[in-house]
Formats: structure tokens, sequence, C-alpha cells
């Protein structure tokens, strides 16, 4: 690729990265190919472009704790003598990062932002068909089964969130913004569909710092309070009106705590019950291997057999994984896994968080939206594990590496539209 690339070539770079997000929804190898051709244009600039290499320099941080992580499960790998099998995940990274180099050009922002919303309707809708036509209790999306629901809600609401901050930002035309609300309008009342509970709270507080966030920065504060009522209002409505059933998920929760404390005569078989049940046994699979742990994806393993010993509760056999991607870490690795996951998700934080004061409005918003991505990440992995799947993973890797590289090339240059 040339020093300064063809009109075709951003283009076609542009809308290849815009259906990226979908890429990651749906099953089927088709979206191997898209995903590839990015990867070696990535290769090809850090090879062959200077600017580029430039850029890539100054999102270092991000890009080593990628790396980090990356190389500590392979340590976990040949320290537990697991499975090749195990590092199909992990190997992701060298994907993602090499993707993340084509962000070093100035591709089509608008184009990428349009393709993201798209998605974000189209997942929304896919939602309301699961529900409203086939009858299905919990919407799971494109890509996993009805045991999807959860990382579904999240992969919805980390797109509701990046389409906010698109039509909350000056500049761009009507049809676009309305674009943007379509999906946030869409997106959300797919997600609460899903009846998830964990994604829901976490979005409060991360929508709600980007309302703050945009009010300091444009001073218009009326217009944010009037925008923040209406979407509070909205989403109240809709669960309390139309589909209480996640009111009764919410307020049952005190109960299913109480049930499992006092062990109730289910046993725990309860969502709240079952969880907690897969948290104790973590916990005493980590305070048994506090320093290597029992190896990555090994938690099933030892759930197993557990019960077989009469130590954990037959109701959890099934799973296996810990319903937390703290405690996941704590049990594949022990303490130095539980580090190496809280810098990977720190750094980054700590990178885009530096970056929402500055005066340059395309770098303050890529912050934002690293922000936000990492913040939903964040409260999520307390009572999730959102980095299990190839979905969640995708969308956590592509959005993180490719925006920290973006705002290098920002800083090296005037941005380009």
């Amino acid at each position: 690729m040339r020093a300064q690339p063809a009109s075709w070539q951003l283009w076609t770079v542009s809308l290849l990265l815009a259906i990226m997000p979908l890429c990651f929804a749906v099953s089927g190898r088709f979206k191997i190919l898209p995903m590839t051709l990015l990867f070696v244009v990535g290769v090809v600039l850090l090879a062959t472009r200077a600017e580029s290499r430039q850029a890539w320099r100054l999102a270092w941080p991000v890009i080593a704790v990628c790396a980090l992580r990356l190389l500590y499960d392979i340590g976990n790998f040949l320290s537990h003598r697991l499975d090749w099998s195990t590092l199909d995940l992990p190997a992701q990274t060298v994907l993602f990062l090499g993707i993340a180099a084509v962000f070093t050009l100035p591709v089509k922002q608008r184009v990428v932002a349009i393709g993201f919303s798209l998605t974000a309707v189209l997942l929304g809708a896919a939602s309301l068909y699961q529900r409203y036509v086939l009858g299905v209790d919990r919407p799971y999306g494109l890509n996993g089964g009805d045991w999807a629901a959860v990382e579904f809600a999240m992969y919805l609401l980390v797109l509701v969130l990046l389409a906010m901050l698109q039509a909350l930002r000056p500049g761009i035309s009507r049809g676009e913004r309305w674009l943007h609300v379509a999906a946030m309008v869409v997106g959300l009342y797919g997600a609460v569909l899903t009846q998830s509970r964990g994604p829901l709270l976490s979005f409060a507080p991360v929508y709600l710092g980007l309302m703050l966030w945009y009010a300091m920065r444009s001073r218009h504060w009326r217009r944010v309070l009037l925008l923040f009522a209406v979407t509070v209002l909205g989403m109240l409505a809709v669960t309390a009106t139309l589909h209480r059933e996640m009111v009764e998920r919410l307020t049952d929760v005190p109960a299913q705590i109480a049930s499992f404390g006092n062990g109730g005569s289910d046993g725990g078989a309860t969502a709240v019950g079952e969880r907690l049940e897969m948290w104790r046994t973590a916990w005493q699979a980590f305070c048994e291997h506090p320093l290597a742990g029992i190896g990555l994806d090994q938690f099933g393993v030892y759930v197993r057999e557990q019960v077989a010993m009469g130590q954990a509760s037959p109701l959890i056999a099934k799973y296996v994984h810990p319903h937390s991607e703290y405690l996941e870490s704590m049990v594949a690795g022990g303490v130095p896994a539980l580090l190496v996951l809280l810098l990977f998700l720190a750094v980054p934080l700590g990178f885009f968080a530096r970056h929402l004061g500055h005066p340059q409005e395309p770098v303050a918003a890529a912050a934002a939206a690293g922000v936000m991505v990492i913040g939903m990440y964040v409260l999520c992995a307390f009572g999730d594990n959102v980095f299990y799947r190839a979905m969640p993973q995708s969308l956590y890797l592509f959005l993180v590496s490719g925006l920290a590289v973006s705002i290098g090339r920002l800083r090296c240059s005037v941005p380009s539209r």
C-alpha cells in the first residue's frame, strides 16, 4: 500500500472495519475472509509505512498489555500441559493486534460508525424477532444458542453506547444522527428483552458517565438532562409495563440469596443460587492452587470432580466457567493470572482516561468510546465470563486496540473523516 492510500483503498478498509462487529456476532466461516484481509493490510502497513509505525508506538501500553496476556496464556498452557484447543482464543490476540494497525490509516470514521449502528439495529431486531415471532423467552442473538443471552445483552449494550456517543457528536448530518438514535432505541429494547440483569445494571453507571462527560465537555447540561430523563423513563416504562419479567428477576434476587444461604429445599436450584455455588467452588479451587491455578478452561473438570466427591452441588455440574471473569482467572492461573487480567483491563482504561480532556474532539471521542467499552467489560466481569467465547473477546480486542492506535494516529496528524 502506498504512503498516501488511494480513496478506494480507504473506502475498502473502512467498509471492512464497519462490518467487524457483525462478523463477530454471527456464525459461519465466511467472516474469516474480511478479518484475514484486514490483518494482511495491517501487517503490510507496519512493514512499509513509517506513519503507521509511529502511531503504533504511541499506543504501546495497550499493545504491550495485550501481548502480555497472550504470553501468560501460552505459559499457562505449557505449564499445565493442556490440549492445543486451549490456545484457540488467546491466539486471536495476534489477529487483532494486526488488524489494529489498519486504524493508522485516515479511515472514513463516519462509515465505520454507521456500520456499527446498523449492526446494533440488526441485532436488536433479531432480539425482537426471537421474542415475538419465535416465542423465545430470552433472546440470544445470531450466535451461541439460548444460553448466550447474557453475553448477547452485553454485546448489544456496548454497541448502544457507541451509537449514543456518535449521536451526541457535533458535525454529523441529521440522517446519520437519527440512524444512531434508532440504533440506541432498538438495541436497548433488544437488550431488555434478554432479561439479563448483569449487563443492564452495568450499563447504567457507564451511561451516566457518558452523559456527565458530554455535559462537562459541551456545557449543554439541559440537553443532557433531557436525554438522560427520556432514556431512563423509556427503559423503566418498557421493563415495568411490557416486560415485567425483568422486574421480577430483579426483585427475586434477595429471596434467592436467602434461599441459598439457608441451604434451600431445592438445593439452590435458582439462577442466583447456582451462580453463588459456582463462586464458592471457584474460590475453593483458588485456595487450593493460589499461585499456579488449575489451568485454562479447567473449571468444568474441577467442578465435576467436586460433584463426584459430594463437595459441590450437582446443579452446577453442567457449567464449565464460574460466571465471573475475575474468579475464572484466579482458578485458571492463581494470583498471577488475576494480576494479568487486571492489567489487561486497567492499562487501556488509564490510556483512554488520559485523553478524555484532549482538545481535539476526535481524540476525546475515541477516548470516551474506549472508556465506555472497558467500563462495560469491567462491570459485567463481576457476574459473568466476558472473555470465554470468541464473540465478546473479539469485540473487546478489536475496539480497544483499534481505538488506542486510532488515538495514536490522531495525535500524529490532522484527523480525516
